[in-house]
This record gives C-alpha cells, sequence and structure tokens, in this order.
C-alpha cells in the first residue's frame, strides 16, 4: 500500500523491506534484520540462494534521484577500477536505484570485515594507497548533482539552524556564532580555490571494513565534490605530532598512485571545524526523528556545547 514518503519512511515493516528486495524476481528466506543507521533506514536480508544483501532506503527530501544516481556512478567506476568499494547490486530490474511508495531504495552485496581504528604505519600506507586509486578514479569526471564542500553547505546553513532552534544554551549561542563565523571568514577563500574533484566525503575509521586481502571502503551516501584532503583529516585528527604522522604514512602510500597536493593539508583543522558545526546542524535538523534524541543524548547539555565551542576557538586561534 503506497502511503506518504516520509510516513512510510518512520514505518517501514519487515515485509515492506522484503517486497522491495524481491520486486525484480529475487527471493529472500525472509529473514531481515534492521541495521543501526540514522540518516537512512538500513537492512540485512537473507536470499533463498544463501547470499546476503544489505537494502539501503533512503530518507526522503534528503537526495534526488539524480543525486543518488552520482553515488552510483561513482560506485561502478571504482568497480570497473578494481577499487576496493561496495557497489549497489542490481536486483532484477535492470537499474541499480529502485523505488517503493515513494522512497527510493538500494542493495549492496554483504561483505565481511572488521572496522579498526588503530594500525600500524604499513596498514595506514595500504589504506593510503586504496584512497591514492579512489581519486584517481574520482578524478576522471565530476558528479554534477553532489554537493561542494564550502563554507555555506557546512557552517553558515548549519548555524541558521541551530540558532533558529535554540539548541545552544544562553550565552554561548553568540560566543559560539563568533567563532564558527571567524573560521568560515578565514578559510573561505583557500577552500573555494582548493581543487575539487569526486571523494568519499564522511571518510571515517567506520566506513572502512579490514577483510583478508585489504581495506574495503563503504557507504558513499556522502560523497561529494571536494579536496582530497577531506577524505585524509579525518583518519588522523588534530595537530598533534601522532595526527602528523599519520598523515605521512597516508600519504606515502597514497602517493605511489597520484600526486597529492600538500599546501592542501593546511586546510586539515579547518576542515575539522567546519564538520564540528555541520554535525551538530546535521543532529538539530533531525531532532524531530524518534531515533536521534535517545543516540545524542547530551546535544542539548551545556557541556556538550562548551566542549564544542573550545574546539572551535582552538582551530580559530591555530589559524590566525
Amino acid at each position: 500500500m503506497a502511503g506518504e514518503p516520509g510516513k512510510t519512511f518512520f514505518g517501514l515493516t519487515p515485509d515492506r523491506v522484503l517486497e522491495a528486495v524481491e520486486a525484480g524476481g529475487l527471493r529472500s528466506t525472509g529473514r531481515c534484520l534492521p541495521l543501526r543507521a540514522f540518516e537512512n533506514r538500513v537492512y540485512e536480508v537473507e536470499l533463498d540462494d544463501e547470499r546476503r544483501v544489505v537494502v539501503k532506503f533512503y530518507r526522503p527530501g534528503r537526495w534526488s534521484r539524480a543525486t543518488i544516481e552520482d553515488e552510483h556512478r561513482f560506485l561502478a567506476d571504482l568497480a570497473a577500477a578494481e577499487v576496493p568499494a561496495v557497489a549497489p547490486m542490481d536486483l532484477g530490474t535492470g537499474t541499480t536505484l529502485n523505488e517503493i511508495d515513494g522512497i527510493l531504495y538500494a542493495a549492496f552485496p554483504k561483505v565481511r570485515g572488521r572496522t579498526l581504528d588503530e594500525l600500524d604505519a604499513e596498514n595506514r600506507r595500504r589504506i593510503g594507497r586504496t584512497i591514492g586509486r579512489l581519486h584517481a578514479v574520482g578524478a576522471a569526471r565530476p558528479a554534477t548533482n553532489r554537493p561542494r564542500v564550502s563554507i555555506e553547505r557546512s557552517i553558515r546553513e548549519p548555524l541558521d539552524v541551530l540558532l533558529s532552534g535554540d539548541f545552544i544554551p544562553g550565552s554561548l549561542a553568540p560566543r559560539y556564532r563568533d567563532v564558527a563565523l571567524a573560521i568560515a571568514e578565514k578559510i573561505g577563500a583557500p577552500l573555494a580555490a582548493a581543487r575539487a574533484q569526486r571523494i568519499h566525503g564522511d571518510l571515517h575509521w567506520g566506513n572502512i571494513l579490514w577483510a583478508k586481502d585489504g581495506p574495503i571502503l563503504v557507504d558513499f551516501d556522502d560523497c561529494l565534490m571536494g579536496p582530497p584532503v577531506q577524505d585524509l583529516w579525518l583518519l588522523a585528527r588534530g595537530d598533534t605530532e601522532e595526527a602528523r604522522k599519520m598523515r605521512d604514512d597516508l600519504l606515502e602510500g597514497y602517493e605511489v598512485f597520484r600526486e597529492f597536493d600538500r599546501s592542501t593539508l593546511a586546510l586539515c583543522e579547518p576542515l575539522r571545524a567546519m564538520r564540528i558545526v555541520y554535525m551538530s546542524g546535521w543532529i538539530a535538523r533531525r531532532w524531530d526523528d524518534p531515533s536521534f534524541p535517545p543516540a545524542f543524548p547530551n546535544f542539548r547539555d551545556t557541556r556538550y556545547w562548551m566542549q564544542e565551542y573550545e574546539i572551535l576557538v582552538a582551530i580559530a586561534e591555530a589559524l590566525r
């Protein structure tokens, strides 16, 4: 039964998930397991040939069909180049992007691997080589419908959401706003000047699975047009000696496959500041989603905002 996409999205049932998987002729065993996800709704489904697929239902209103097709095209390009990334599969309908009840969805083969947040230098170089290959493919053509990393998207728009919704407590709100805008003013020009291309966009340790043959990149839902350094700093956060050593290891592997503009390493800390503001704005935008308040119980606490503010102040002072 069709309904409003938003209501149907929040009320997805196992029966509807299985119907979506079987729309092109595949058959499931009936086993359907919801997986932890915030932005989208994600399920693991077992097929009757013992394969397992991960089905992602895209949150209505977030991405257009053309934007999601850019994600799938990027993944198809990576698969063609044998870069280890998990690409969507055709469920028998002749396309990797399907629709049910007004909700766009895709299915991906389940891959086995572990997430690791600490690796030795050699394995960091292996990940660097994988990212270098990723970016070599990403640079081949643009993703015209994907957003670009920008001050407007990552600082100004989230600030508007946070301030209009009174999420930042009391007298801290104007100070938080001022330091975020000061960072935006300082880095707007160098960020705009940095060469943008297709990148993963959200390449933290949780989106790298470690299999027996090496790293596998997953979850390109936030793929962007942006500077390649965005896909490096998340794996080596901060301005410490340890973080710089980790970035050196990643780049040693990266530069086996392509050159890297090392002048853009100056964007690492500003990009971290942008992510802090953007992620808080993202939580605020989704606060009416019943899964968000339990997942972020400290979001309304002064301590949360003080910690965010202090990090932003440190980054702003380092940029002077």
